[in-house]
């Protein structure tokens, strides 16, 4: 790989089309990671401390994108909101556009980084007793208060666990991003994808 040395990597590394892909990789990281957090955090909390109808249909949901195949599931969303999918002449009408655009990128990639930081927060809830969060709750907390003070801080190796992998896989996802992002250098392309082009 380095039999011409160094400089045709550090040449190939600072190529526009390669600066973007890894730009864009960054974005989609921004937005993917966090906005899994929020929601993961809310499902693996209500699962580990909670009995509800639908619980096991959320717990479904949440390991779907370990059982299906990331290009099949970038498949779907061509599908639901490609020009001729489901809602994609609706959202055409709107003037907006997911397929082979970032938000097409950032749905796929929140699709299969879904399960991750809740597959560790509820196992680690579920360990521990709901005392902690029941004696805050009669001394008087808010729900809101004893969700940030109690169970959060108490499972945050849990959580940094789970938005280190989330991050990784974000950031190497490469069967729905194709799918979705229409291959287009320098505007759809992600790290994973320049390195294969």
């Amino acid at each position: 790989a380095f039999a011409a040395g160094l400089g045709p990597f550090f040449d190939a590394l600072w190529m526009p089309d390669t600066r973007r892909a890894i730009e864009l990789s960054l974005i989609v990281v921004v937005l993917a990671v966090p906005l899994n957090v929020v929601f993961r955090v809310a499902a693996g909390w209500a699962i580990a401390r909670f009995d509800f109808r639908g619980k096991g249909a959320l717990v479904t949901i949440i390991d779907l994108p370990f059982a299906v195949s990331p290009v099949v599931s970038g498949m779907v969303f061509v599908l639901l909101f490609g020009a001729q999918g489901l809602l994609g002449p609706t959202l055409d009408d709107l003037g907006l556009k997911v397929i082979f655009a970032i938000p097409g990128i950032v749905l796929a990639t929140s699709f299969v980084t879904f399960p991750f930081v809740a597959r560790e927060l509820i196992p680690f809830w579920q360990s521990r007793g709901a005392e902690d969060e029941e004696a805050a709750l009669v001394l008087g907390a808010t729900p809101w208060t004893m969700l940030f003070r109690v169970p959060l801080p108490s499972a945050r190796y849990a959580l940094l666990y789970g938005v280190v992998l989330a991050t990784a896989r974000a950031l190497g996802e490469f069967g729905a991003v194709s799918v979705v992002s229409g291959h287009i250098r320098g505007e759809t392309n992600t790290a994973p994808l320049h390195v294969e082009i």
